[in-house]
C-alpha cells in the first residue's frame, strides 16, 4: 500500500476530522456527501477510509450514528470500530477503501467480522436527533430521547417511567415489541454469538493492508455489490411474502372488497389452510362456491344448530324479532335465536304487503318458536312496533309458559332521544357536534387534538346517532382543559386561528353557559349510556337490568340533590318509556335470582321483585310436584344455606356470573336452579346482532326466478349464522358480573 503523508492531530472540529478522515491518496471528498450516501444504501455498506489518522472514540461514534448504519468490527490504523460502535448499529458488510487499491473494496476474512442484526424496532421508528438519540414514532409521530430501547415500551403500549404507549400502533407491532421485550438476556447473547462466528467469503487474498497502485478511487460513494453476493434464504422468504401480499391486496382492489373484510376470523384461516396445501392447489370455481361449497356450509350450520339444541334444554333461550322498514313500502322482519351457549339466525320475511296483520306475524312467530322447541324457549323480544306487541300478546295466550320482553336497548335509546330534546340539553349536543366537526375536519388540527388528549378521541363509533352524540358531549367534558390549552396555544393561533370558524369555536369553548350544561346533561345521561352498553355487550344482562334502572333513577335524583321539580321530568322519561308496554316479570324474578343483588344490603328488593319472581316460578312451572319442591326449597336460598352459603359461594357471588354461580352452588336446590339457569342466561336485547340491512334487501328487491331465491336465501343464510358464530366467539370468555356500584 502506498503511504500517505501523516496528518497532525489538532483540535479542529469533529466535522473537519471527519472530512480529514475521507480523505484518501488523491480523493478528497466531504463527509455530508459521505453520509448522504450511506443514507441512500439503507445500511448495506459501511465504507472506512484505511491508512488515515486515528480516530478518537467519540468521533467514530458519531460518525456512525450521522450515518444511521452500523460498522463490523476491525482491527486496524489504531481504532477498535467494533468496541467503538458496534454495540450500538446494524453492521451488514465490512468493506474497506484503500488508496490506489484497483479492485476498491475489500472484505475482511471471518475472523475479523462480527455481523450485528439490525433491530427490529426501527422500522417503526425514525431517527430525528442523532447526538441526543432523539427517535420519532411511524405510527403516532411522537418523539422522544432514549433511542430504541424506550421506543420498544412505547409501542408495546407498556407504561415505564415518563414513556406514553402509542395509541396508533398496529396490533401485530405491538405483539411484535412485546416478544422483543420479554426474550430473555441470555437468548439475545446466544443469537449474538452465533452471528459473530458467520464468516465472511473473502473476495481475493489481499488483507486489509495491502493495495495496488490505481491512482484513482472511482466509486467511492455507491461500491459495487460483489457478484459472488448471493440473497440469503431469509431475504427470498421475505420477497416471497411481499409478492403473496401484493396478490391479496390486488384481490381486494379489484372488487372493492372493503379492508374490513381481513378482519373476519374466517381471514386468517383461509391463508394458512391455501399454504399448507403447498403448489398445485387450485382454489374453488365460481360454480363450484355456488353450488357444492354453499350446500357444505349450509348443512354444516344446520349439524351445529341441532348441537345447540341440546344446550338450549337446559338453558333455554330467547326468540329475537328485529323488524325493518325502508321508509317506503318495504318491511321486513328478521328471526333469530339467541342465548349464552351461542346464537342461530332462522330467517328473514317480507312483510311488505302484511305488516299490519296481527294474525300473519302470529303466524311467523309460531314458527320460529315450533322450529327452536316450545319448551327450550324462556321469551320472545320484539321492539316496540304496535303490531309485532301484539302478535307476541296472542303467542303468550297459547303458550302461558313463554315471556314478551319489550327490547331494552331500544327502550334506553328511546329515553336518550326524549332527554336530547330538553331545551337545555338540545343546544349543548349541537354545540359539541360543532366542535368536533370544526377539529376532525382538519388534519393538523386533529393530529394537535390528539397530541394534547394523549391521543384519545372525541367521537367514538356507535351505531346508534343519539348515542354518539351524548359520547361524544361525554368526551368533550372530559377534556376540557386539555382543549381549551389547545386553543391558547401560539401554534392554533398562527395556523388556524385567523379562519372565520376558528374564533367563534374557541368562543365556545371558553363560555361558562356551555360548560355548564354540558356537565349537566352528561351527568345525566351516563346512568342510561351505561345500562345502553350493558344490555348489548354483557350477554347475558338480564339479572341487572330491574336494579339498574332503580339505580339511574336514584343517581339522578342525587346529582340534583333530591329536588322533586329537576330530577323528576328525567324520571318521568326513564318511567314512560321502560312502562310503554307493560314489561315482563322475568326481569324483577332475574334480579331476585341474582346473589349479588339479592344478597347485597345496598340493593334492597322491593315487593315489585318479590311478586315478580313468585308470577314467573307460577308460569314455569305447571306441575305441582315442581311448585311443591319450590316452596321448599326457596328458604335455604333466602337464608343462604347449605351450599349456597359456603365461602365460595360468598365469594363466587360478585365474581362469577349469577348463571355460572348457581351451575356451581346451586346442587341442593335443584327445581330453583334450574328455573334461575333458564332465566338468567337470557339476552334482554334484540339489538345484539346489529344486522346489515341491505344484505336482506338484496334478497327481496327485483325479480328472481324461484332458483336463484334459494341460492341467495342460501348464502344469507350462511352469511348471517358465521356473523352470529363470530360475534359469540368475540365474547366467549367475557361473561362477566356486572358491578352496580360502577354505575354511581
Amino acid at each position: 500500500m502506498a503511504p500517505t503523508k501523516k496528518t497532525k492531530k489538532s483540535t479542529e472540529s469533529i466535522n473537519n476530522r471527519l472530512a480529514l478522515v475521507m480523505k484518501s491518496g488523491k480523493y478528497t471528498i466531504g463527509y455530508k456527501t459521505v453520509l448522504k450516501s450511506l443514507r441512500s444504501s439503507k445500511g448495506k455498506l459501511v465504507i472506512i477510509a484505511n491508512n488515515c489518522p486515528p480516530l478518537r472514540k467519540s468521533e467514530i461514534e458519531y460518525y456512525a450514528m450521522l450515518a444511521k448504519v452500523g460498522v463490523h468490527h476491525f482491527n486496524g490504523n489504531n481504532v477498535d470500530l467494533g468496541t467503538a460502535c458496534g454495540k450500538y448499529f446494524r453492521v451488514c458488510c465490512l468493506s474497506i477503501i484503500d488508496p490506489g487499491d484497483s479492485d476498491i473494496i475489500k472484505t475482511l476474512p471471518g475472523d475479523q467480522t462480527m455481523v450485528r442484526g439490525r433491530d427490529a424496532c426501527w422500522e417503526h421508528c425514525v431517527l430525528v436527533d442523532a447526538t441526543r438519540q432523539k427517535v420519532r414514532c411511524n405510527y403516532c409521530h411522537r418523539q422522544f430521547s432514549g433511542g430504541v430501547y424506550r421506543m420498544k415500551f412505547h409501542l408495546a403500549q407498556i407504561k415505564n417511567k415518563d414513556i406514553v404507549p402509542c395509541t396508533e400502533v398496529p396490533d401485530d407491532v405491538r405483539d411484535l415489541m412485546h416478544s422483543v421485550i420479554n426474550t430473555p438476556k441470555k437468548q439475545k447473547a446466544q443469537k449474538m454469538h452465533k452471528l459473530e462466528q458467520t464468516p465472511t467469503t473473502p473476495q481475493n487474498s489481499s488483507s486489509a493492508s495491502g493495495g495496488c497502485h490505481a491512482s484513482t478511487c472511482p466509486s467511492m460513494l455507491l461500491p459495487r455489490p460483489s457478484p459472488n453476493i448471493q440473497p440469503s434464504a431469509e431475504d427470498e422468504k421475505m420477497q416471497r411474502f411481499e409478492e403473496a401480499d401484493k396478490k391479496i391486496a390486488l384481490f381486494f382492489f379489484h372488487y372493492s372488497i372493503p379492508f374490513s373484510a381481513s378482519q373476519s376470523v374466517h381471514y386468517q384461516s383461509m391463508i394458512e389452510a391455501v399454504a399448507e396445501c403447498g403448489k398445485g392447489y387450485k382454489p374453488p370455481s365460481y360454480d363450484g362456491l355456488r353450488t357444492t361449497l354453499l350446500e357444505g356450509a349450509k348443512r354444516e350450520m344446520h349439524e351445529s344448530f341441532q348441537k345447540l339444541k341440546n344446550d338450549w334444554k337446559e338453558i333455554g333461550c330467547t326468540i329475537l324479532c328485529d323488524s325493518w322498514s325502508d321508509g317506503g313500502s318495504k318491511s321486513l322482519v328478521v328471526f333469530s335465536v339467541a342465548s349464552a351457549k351461542g346464537s342461530r339466525y332462522l330467517r328473514s320475511v317480507d312483510v311488505s304487503s302484511r305488516v299490519e296483520d296481527v294474525y300473519y306475524l302470529f303466524d311467523l312467530l309460531e314458527s320460529a318458536v315450533k322450529e327452536v322447541g316450545v319448551d327450550n324457549v324462556i321469551q320472545i323480544i320484539t321492539d316496540n312496533a304496535t303490531s309485532l306487541a301484539s302478535a307476541a300478546g296472542l303467542l303468550l295466550k297459547k303458550y302461558p309458559s313463554l315471556f314478551w320482553s319489550p327490547c331494552a336497548s331500544y327502550c334506553f335509546e328511546r329515553m336518550l332521544e326524549d332527554i336530547s330534546k330538553l331545551e337545555w340539553i338540545s343546544p349543548a349536543l349541537e354545540e359539541a357536534s360543532t366542535i368536533a366537526h370544526y377539529i376532525y375536519s382538519n388534519d393538523w388540527m386533529l393530529n394537535m387534538m390528539r397530541k394534547f388528549t394523549g391521543g384519545r378521541e372525541l367521537i367514538r363509533p356507535k351505531l346508534t346517532t343519539i348515542a354518539s352524540q351524548f359520547l361524544c358531549l361525554q368526551s368533550i367534558v372530559l377534556q376540557e382543559d386539555n382543549l381549551k390549552h389547545m386553543f391558547s396555544q401560539t401554534d392554533w393561533s398562527s395556523t388556524v386561528g385567523r379562519q372565520p370558524d376558528s374564533q367563534s369555536i374557541r368562543s365556545l369553548l371558553y363560555s361558562e353557559r356551555f360548560w355548564k350544561a354540558a356537565r349537566e346533561a352528561v351527568r345525566v345521561s351516563e346512568p342510561i349510556l351505561k345500562l345502553l352498553r350493558m344490555v348489548e355487550c354483557s350477554l347475558p344482562a338480564i339479572g341487572y337490568i330491574y336494579e339498574g334502572i332503580k339505580r339511574a333513577k336514584s343517581l339522578i335524583r342525587l346529582f340534583y340533590g333530591g329536588c322533586e321539580e329537576r330530577y323528576m321530568s328525567f324520571w318521568e322519561i326513564i318511567e314512560r318509556r321502560w312502562n310503554i308496554q307493560p314489561h315482563s316479570h322475568l326481569h324483577a324474578a332475574a334480579a331476585f335470582l341474582n346473589p349479588s343483588v339479592f344478597y347485597n344490603p345496598i340493593h334492597k328488593f322491593d315487593a315489585n321483585m318479590r311478586n315478580g319472581f313468585h308470577s314467573t316460578m307460577w308460569k314455569m312451572f305447571t306441575e305441582e310436584k315442581d311448585r311443591i319442591e319450590l316452596t321448599k326449597e326457596q328458604p335455604l336460598y333466602l337464608n343462604a344455606q347449605g351450599a349456597l352459603g359456603s365461602e365460595f359461594a360468598t365469594l363466587g357471588r360478585t365474581l362469577n356470573s349469577p348463571g355460572d354461580w348457581w351451575a356451581a352452588y346451586g346442587c341442593e336446590v335443584p327445581t330453583l336452579q334450574k328455573a334461575a339457569m333458564r332465566i338468567l342466561n337470557q339476552p334482554c336485547s334484540s339489538q345484539r346482532s346489529k344486522w346489515n340491512w341491505s344484505t336482506f334487501d338484496k334478497l327481496y328487491s327485483g325479480k328472481k326466478s324461484k332458483m336463484e331465491m334459494e341460492k341467495l336465501g342460501d348464502l344469507v343464510y350462511v352469511h348471517c349464522n358465521l356473523c352470529l358464530q363470530a360475534v359469540d366467539q368475540s365474547r366467549e370468555g367475557r361473561f362477566k358480573p356486572v358491578v352496580l356500584m360502577r354505575l354511581m
